[in-house]
């Protein structure tokens, strides 16, 4: 039989850390009701995060629709602004 093995890796800011392992270790325990799962494990280590704090693909995708939002206003403004020289 072959097997295969899961491995997550998350991090969490260290306050939220003991909420996310209880989540987890339950999340564990309803998947055992319909998946036969052998051994599982969650841990947690701190880990010191360094330099800046990158950006989410959200955070992401925000500043680019504030982009869009900044070029279609100031498309809209140059536009005005040949319209009344043209008129």
């Amino acid at each position: 039989m072959v097997y295969r093995k899961i491995s997550v890796e998350l991090v969490v800011f260290a306050d939220e850390a003991e909420a996310v392992v209880a989540k987890l270790n339950s999340a564990i325990d309803r998947l055992e009701e319909a998946h036969t799962i052998f051994g599982g494990d969650v841990e947690s280590v701190a880990v010191e995060k360094s330099g800046t704090r990158r950006k989410s693909a959200l955070m992401h995708t925000l500043a680019a629709g504030d982009a869009a939002l900044g070029a279609v206003k100031l498309a809209g403004q140059k536009i005005s602004g040949a319209y009344r020289k043209v008129v």
